[in-house]
C-alpha cells in the first residue's frame, strides 16, 4: 500500500493521494476516519502526533460515521499503516 494514500494521523487509507501524487502537495480533503484536515493538522510532526493523540484518547471515534467499515477497528487500522501507539 503506497503510504500517499493513507491519512497521516490515523493511518486510514483514503484511497486518493492525501497530499497529491508528489507527496508534496496537500489535498485539504478531509479524512472522514480522523477528521484530519489535509494540508492543516498534518502538516507538522508535532500536529500529526497532537492529532493522533486526542483522537486516540478519544476512543477512535470516527469524523464521518456513515463511513465507517462494520468490521472497522482502531488497532488493526493503526497496526497496518504501521502506526505504533
Amino acid at each position: 500500500m503506497d503510504n500517499k494514500f493513507r491519512c497521516k494521523v490515523c493511518g486510514y487509507n483514503y484511497g486518493d493521494y492525501v497530499w497529491g501524487e508528489d507527496g508534496k502537495t496537500p489535498s485539504f480533503e478531509i479524512c472522514p476516519c480522523c477528521g484530519t484536515t489535509f494540508g492543516h493538522e498534518d502538516v507538522t510532526i508535532e500536529g500529526i502526533q497532537k492529532k493522533r493523540r486526542d483522537w486516540i484518547s478519544g476512543g477512535g471515534k470516527w469524523f464521518v460515521e456513515k463511513e465507517r467499515p462494520s468490521n472497522w477497528t482502531m488497532e488493526k487500522q493503526l497496526n497496518e499503516a504501521g502506526i505504533e501507539i
